[in-house]
């Protein structure tokens, strides 16, 4: 039985669209990519970026919409038809979906982050502060044996009720409301930022190239960052598409997708940048504590003369990486539960409930890492850093990989080729440098970021 035949399809392309955007859009944009391209001098890496998502990260996410909408199923059942029947592809499924269980855990723990910011904004708790309190604020709260595990748990449950509700009335429905939030608090931060007294040096750091500071690691992690940015090799997008009509055009969605993906993650960088810019003293390349310490400070101090400007600024921003999160962990958890759905006959809302509880566990293990488990270590890692491991320096690209071999070499090139010109009724010209590039290109590039991540390199 097939997924579509359990549950609807996407009612509307627009709906398949923005669910795909929705699953590819999320705290990588707003969270990583200002870090890393903080971290590799700005435009430089931008544009490097940009050739990779288009080049690399873009064939191997249509290969992964390929497999999903012939296969109809969840990812392990269309790894299996896909391969006409060999068994070993299915086994080979099964990787995304214990990526799926880790990747949830810990992202659920930072998503629980957001919704706790975007709640003290709410209520106005950075007014009056200064750069110590902020970072011991967000020490006290991490650590804390109760707090971080209870917006987890929210989190995750408002993940789950979409899920259980279906793709129609569920996911479709939830990507409608939440993109359309998200791209409405982008637009008003960006007009807000191009205000500040730092926007001329930021817009400078993020459009004005300086290739002089370009390495060898400045390429590799612009290349790594193309595909966590579009979460490729864990294959939600493969379970996505399961749901698509067989009148979507899975390259065009393709570049849809990217390329909104792509605007959001520049965006962000309009919102930061030119905010961190404005006061003296601050760094672009602050890091994963930009988001949670460096901010809170920097709108409380741009805007001290305007406290009601300050306030909305804030609850904006967290309220975007809210919606951002929620995205992704809906297609996490679709991805997963879809597998229990399909091959143990689950209902949808068993089964969503049934992995967002082990999503629970795992997550405490990784929330409590930051205070009283701190010392609980496996390979000399904390929870939390042993499941974003796992996920960005082994499933990641080692998923990429195999899909690459799979639709590269093990795949029919006749059925590959139906997919994704849906039978013959679109001309697709790019498709011979697509296929050049699933079966040598991408394998090759996919490698030399998973060597580098490993700090071979």
């Amino acid at each position: 039985m097939s997924a579509n035949a359990n549950n609807a399809g996407f009612a509307s392309k627009m709906g398949a669209i923005l669910a795909a955007a929705g699953s590819a859009v999320g705290l990588g944009n707003v969270w990583r990519f200002p870090t890393e391209t903080g971290a590799n001098g700005g435009a430089a890496f931008i544009l490097i970026y940009i050739f990779f998502m288009i080049l690399l990260g873009v064939p191997v996410m249509i290969s992964e919409m390929a497999i999903g909408r012939h296969g109809q199923k969840d990812v392990t059942h269309s790894f299996l038809k896909m391969s006409g029947g060999k068994k070993l592809w299915k086994l080979m499924g099964l990787i995304p979906v214990i990526a799926g269980f880790l990747v949830l855990s810990y992202y659920a723990v930072v998503a629980g982050w957001t919704l706790d910011y975007a709640f003290e904004a709410g209520v106005n708790a950075f007014a009056g502060k200064n750069a110590a309190q902020y970072a011991a604020d967000f020490q006290a709260f991490s650590s804390d044996p109760v707090q971080p595990v209870l917006w987890m748990v929210i989190i995750l449950a408002l993940t789950c009720g979409i899920v259980a509700l279906g793709v129609q009335k569920g996911i479709e429905r939830g990507a409608k409301i939440m993109m359309p939030v998200l791209f409405v608090c982008i637009l008003v931060l960006v007009i807000c930022s191009f205000t500040l007294p730092g926007a001329g040096k930021g817009l400078s750091f993020l459009f004005e190239p300086d290739f002089s500071k370009v390495t060898g690691s400045t390429v590799l992690s612009a290349m790594g960052q193309a595909f966590f940015s579009l979460s490729v090799g864990i294959c939600c997008l493969c379970t996505y598409a399961c749901y698509f009509r067989k009148d979507v055009n899975l390259m065009k969605n393709g570049f849809c997708v990217a390329g909104i993906d792509t605007m959001v993650a520049l965006c962000s960088g309009l919102i930061i940048f030119p905010a961190v810019y404005s006061i003296d003293g601050m760094q672009p390349d602050a890091g994963p504590s930009l988001v949670f310490i460096t901010l809170p400070n920097v709108f409380q101090q741009v805007f001290s003369g305007l406290p009601w400007l300050a306030y909305s600024f804030s609850l904006l921003f967290y309220l975007l990486l809210v919606m951002a999160a929620l995205t992704s962990s809906i297609s996490m958890l679709e991805m997963a539960a879809a597998y229990f759905h399909e091959e143990f006959r689950v209902s949808r809302p068993k089964a969503s409930l049934g992995v967002t509880l082990v999503c629970v566990l795992l997550g405490t293990a990784c929330a409590l890492s930051f205070g009283i488990w701190g010392d609980v270590q496996l390979f000399g890692m904390g929870f939390f850093d042993l499941f974003d491991f796992l996920v960005a320096k082994l499933f990641m690209p080692v998923g990429a990989f195999l899909i690459c071999l799979f639709v590269g070499w093990v795949v029919d090139e006749k059925v590959l080729r139906a997919e994704l010109t849906n039978n013959g009724s679109i001309h697709q010209p790019l498709y011979p440098a697509y296929r050049f590039i699933v079966r040598y290109l991408a394998p090759v590039c996919i490698l030399l970021i998973f060597l580098n991540e490993l700090g071979l390199f």
